[in-house]
C-alpha cells in the first residue's frame, strides 16, 4: 500500500476517534438568554457503534415545573433524538423509560469504565431505529445528574433485635417525607406528576416538529404511554408496551404476583436437583410451613460481623421474591434452616443509609396516581396478602396526603376505550408488573396483541433481544409499518439453570 495512502487512513481514524470521545457541538450553540418555555436547546454527538459512526442529537427541552401555577420555575428535562434507518417515512418512536427514576440516556452520557458496562443498553435504544426515528425522553425530576431529586427512604435505619413490623415503616413514613421535602425548598413538587410527564412530551414532539408519533414503553414508561394516549389520543399512531402497568395498576395485586411466583415453581419443581429437597406440596407448602415456623417464633442468626439479627414473619413476605432462576432455592434454603444468607440480605436492608440513592419522582408520581377505591379494597382483601403481606402499597398508601403532588383522579386511572393499536408483550414470570396487567387491560384496546413471554421476567422484551433478535425484530417492524398480522402469540425463552439449593 502505498505509503501516503496509509498515511491519510491513520488520520482518518485518528480523527474519528477524536471526534468521538472528544463531545461534539457542531449542532445548535446553547444560547446566552433565558430559555423560553417549550425550548430546544441541543448539540451533535457521534458514536461507533460497530463499523458504522451513529451521528444523535442531545438536549434539553425547557418546560414549566408546574403547569398550574402560571409563572413559575422553568425546568430542563433531556432528551436525545437519533435518526432512524427506516426507507419510507414513519413516525417516530418516543422510548419512555421506567421507574419512575430510570433513564436510557444514561447509557449514552456515561464516562470510563461504566461506558462501556452500558453498551448493552445503547444497544437497546439503536436497536429501535428500524422503527424510524428514535426519540429517547427522561422524567422531570430525573433528568441527569443536574436534575436528579433524590430521597434517602431509610436515613435511620431498623433495629437488628427485633422482626419487621408494618407499623413501624408507616410510623416512620411522615418524618422520611419531610426530610425528602425540606432538601428542595425552592422546588415546586405538586408538579412532578404523570401528567406533567405528559404534557412535557407533548411539547417535545411540537417542538421537533412531529405530528404524530409511535410509543414504546416499559414498566413506568408504559404507565406513562396509557396517560399519553388518554390525554392526547390524536398524536399516538401506535404503541409497543412491556412490563404493562396500567394508569390504576401502580400497586401489584399480591395474587397476580403470587400466580407469576407459581408459574417458576411449576418448572422448578421438575428439576431434579431441587424436587429431592421440597416437602410433597413443593415450593408452595415450603413457604407456608416457613411463615407458620416464624409466626410461631421469630428467629436469631449470627451474621459473619458477629451481630445478632432476629427474623419474623414480615422479613419473609419482605424478601419472599427473587430472580426466577434463585427464587426456587433461596425458599428451600429457608425451609431448611439455611437462614445466614438471607439473614444478611435483611441486615443490610435495615442499616442507614448515608447517600441519597432513591428517585423522588418515584413516590412523588405513585401517590399522584395512586389507585381508585374498588382497586384499593381489592388489595386490602386480596387472598395472596396472606404470603405476601400489604408492604407493596400499604406504605404508600398511608403516605398520599403527605406528599405534595395532587391525585390524578379517576376519570384519568380508570380503564377506556380506545382504537389506538396496541402491542403488548408481557412475561409470564414477570413479578413486578404481572402478565395479569396486560390480560385485564387489552379488552379496552379492541385492535390490540397479547403476545406471552414464556419464563419471560420484567425485561422480557430484552431477554428476548438476547435469545432471539430476529423474533423482537418482527415487534420494531410492527411499530414501522402497524402490521400485527406476522407477531406471534406466545414466544418460548430458554429455560434458566435453577440455583442448586445450599447443602
Amino acid at each position: 500500500m502505498n505509503k501516503n495512502v496509509r498515511i491519510r487512513r491513520w488520520r482518518t481514524a485518528f480523527a474519528l476517534v477524536a471526534m468521538l470521545f472528544i463531545a461534539g457541538c457542531t449542532g445548535r450553540r446553547p444560547v446566552d438568554q433565558p430559555p423560553r418555555p417549550g425550548e430546544v436547546r441541543a448539540s451533535t454527538r457521534y458514536l461507533l457503534s460497530g463499523l458504522s459512526v451513529v451521528r444523535y442529537e442531545l438536549g434539553h427541552i425547557y418546560v414549566p415545573e408546574n403547569r398550574a401555577r402560571p409563572g413559575g420555575r422553568l425546568i430542563a428535562v433531556r432528551y436525545m433524538r437519533i435518526k432512524g434507518t427506516a426507507s419510507q417515512a414513519t413516525p417516530p418512536v418516543f422510548m419512555l423509560p421506567g421507574g419512575p427514576g430510570d433513564s436510557y440516556i444514561d447509557a449514552f452520557t456515561r464516562s470510563g469504565l461504566d461506558w462501556f458496562g452500558a453498551a448493552r443498553q445503547r444497544g437497546d435504544v439503536l436497536r429501535f431505529r428500524r422503527a424510524g426515528d428514535v426519540v429517547v425522553m427522561d422524567q422531570r425530576g430525573a433528568s441527569g445528574a443536574s436534575e436528579r431529586l433524590g430521597f434517602n427512604y431509610n436515613p435511620d435505619g431498623q433495629p437488628l433485635d427485633r422482626p419487621a413490623r408494618l407499623d413501624d415503616e408507616l410510623k416512620a413514613a411522615p418524618s422520611v417525607v419531610r426530610r425528602a421535602l425540606a432538601r428542595y425548598p425552592d422546588h415546586d413538587l405538586a408538579g412532578y406528576t404523570v401528567v406533567e410527564c405528559v404534557e412535557d412530551l407533548n411539547d417535545l414532539r411540537r417542538a421537533l416538529g412531529y405530528a404524530r408519533i409511535n410509543l414504546f414503553g416499559l414498566s413506568y414508561g408504559s404507565q406513562w404511554s396509557f396517560a399519553v394516549m388518554r390525554l392526547h389520543p390524536e398524536t399516538v399512531s401506535r404503541a409497543l408496551l412491556s412490563g404493562v402497568e396500567p394508569l390504576d395498576n401502580g400497586y401489584d395485586m399480591p395474587s397476580h404476583v403470587w400466580a407469576a411466583l407459581m408459574r417458576i415453581a411449576v418448572e422448578a419443581q421438575a428439576d431434579p436437583r431441587l424436587a429431592a429437597s421440597l416437602p410433597p406440596g413443593g415450593l408452595r407448602q415450603a413457604v407456608d410451613e416457613i411463615l407458620a415456623r416464624l409466626e410461631n417464633a421469630p428467629v436469631v442468626v449470627r451474621l459473619k460481623s458477629g451481630e445478632d439479627v432476629v427474623l419474623g414473619p414480615e422479613d419473609f413476605r419482605l424478601s419472599l421474591i427473587a430472580r426466577p432462576s434463585e427464587w426456587p432455592a433461596r425458599i428451600i434454603d429457608i425451609h431448611r434452616g439455611r437462614y445466614v444468607a438471607w439473614a444478611e440480605e435483611v441486615a443490610a436492608s435495615r442499616r442507614p443509609l448515608a447517600a441519597t440513592p432513591s428517585a423522588l419522582i418515584g413516590p412523588l408520581i405513585d401517590t399522584s396516581l395512586n389507585v381508585s377505591e374498588a382497586r384499593g379494597r381489592r388489595l386490602f382483601n386480596d387472598p395472596a396478602v396472606r404470603y405476601l403481606g400489604t408492604w407493596g402499597f400499604a406504605p404508600s398508601m398511608a403516605a398520599v396526603s403527605l406528599w405534595p403532588t395532587p391525585d390524578v383522579g379517576d376519570a384519568l386511572r380508570l380503564p377506556a376505550m380506545s382504537p389506538i393499536p396496541v402491542v403488548f408483550l408481557h412475561g409470564d414470570w414477570d413479578t413486578s408488573t404481572p402478565i395479569e396487567n396486560s390480560r385485564e387491560i387489552q379488552p379496552y384496546f379492541p385492535n390490540s396483541r397479547l403476545v406471552v413471554v414464556r419464563r419471560g421476567g420484567h425485561g422480557a422484551i430484552y431477554d428476548l433481544a438476547d435469545q432471539d433478535p430476529k423474533v423482537l425484530d418482527r415487534f420494531i417492524d410492527y411499530l414501522r409499518t402497524g402490521d400485527m398480522t406476522g407477531l406471534p402469540a406466545e414466544v418460548v425463552l430458554a429455560p434458566p439453570k435453577f440455583r442448586v439449593p445450599v447443602p
